[in-house]
């Protein structure tokens, strides 16, 4: 990941509170303190050398802070999500415009294609798709077309229980994937670092070794730091109440080269 490109971002709607749960159990959410956390990722990204762009709001949808669904970026190549939760997809629009003034090649998913970007780990050359919940094999067939045309080579993974691959796993800078084991088909994965904290195998390559990572995983971001990456702590509890993690909070578009 390299640093100094942009970072999209979306203002939580004023309906936050009524975001889509679907494997915890609902719990109150606290809109004036989302909001100062949703204030100090944008400061963490900044820091971190990224240009944070708005992308339009979408106030009546409640998830719709949740950006990185509706949008999966490779080079310069933009593809609109379709989301699963059917409610989520009039958020589309606000990503097909903020793409297209980033000059980004914009193609679609189409019907009967489903697919949210927070199912789409990129490693490299390596695209990665949680398949079996908010993702189908229509959506990850038409992603893994559109990806080959930018050198990428895809592969399906199946989920366990968790709403989307990038709740199960991510990757450090160097590749290495960290994840829980139990939430999906590692045998479609190379070898993971396994966490013990849920919120540890949430992370997002910042550049120049820093790692953004949740404050709710303070024994992973040790871990991280033991390893030779720098932690870039923020807290997002009010988002991890609907299953949210920091993955899903933004859109890195790298500068390309």
């Amino acid at each position: 990941m390299i640093a100094g490109g942009t970072a999209l971002v979306r203002a939580p709607s004023s309906r936050l509170a009524e975001g889509i749960v679907t494997h915890i159990q609902r719990t109150s959410v606290d809109l004036d303190l989302a909001r100062r956390q949703h204030d100090d990722y944008r400061t963490a990204l900044a820091g971190a050398g990224w240009s944070v762009v708005d992308v339009a709001p979408a106030d009546d949808c409640p998830d719709s802070v949740f950006v990185e669904d509706t949008l999966v970026v490779c080079g310069d190549l933009a593809v609109l999500t379709r989301p699963g939760a059917t409610e989520r997809r009039p958020e589309i629009a606000g990503a097909r415009a903020a793409a297209e003034a980033l000059l980004l090649d914009v193609v679609e998913i189409e019907a009967p294609g489903m697919l949210d970007g927070g199912d789409v780990l990129q490693v490299g050359d390596r695209v990665y798709v949680g398949v079996g919940g908010r993702t189908n094999q229509a959506g990850f067939e038409q992603l893994r077309d559109h990806l080959k045309t930018r050198g990428r080579t895809t592969t399906a993974v199946g989920l366990h229980g968790v709403l989307h691959l990038k709740s199960a796993v991510t990757a450090l800078p160097d590749g290495t994937l960290v994840a829980l084991p139990g939430l999906l088909d590692i045998q479609a994965l190379p070898q993971l670092l396994p966490v013990e904290e849920e919120a540890g195998c949430h992370l997002v390559p910042l550049g120049d070794e820093r790692v953004l990572i949740a404050a709710s995983a303070p024994h992973t971001a040790d871990l991280i730091h033991q390893l030779g990456f720098a932690p870039v702590v923020v807290d997002i509890s009010e988002y991890e109440k609907l299953e949210g993690c920091v993955t899903c909070l933004s859109v890195l578009v790298p500068p390309v080269r």
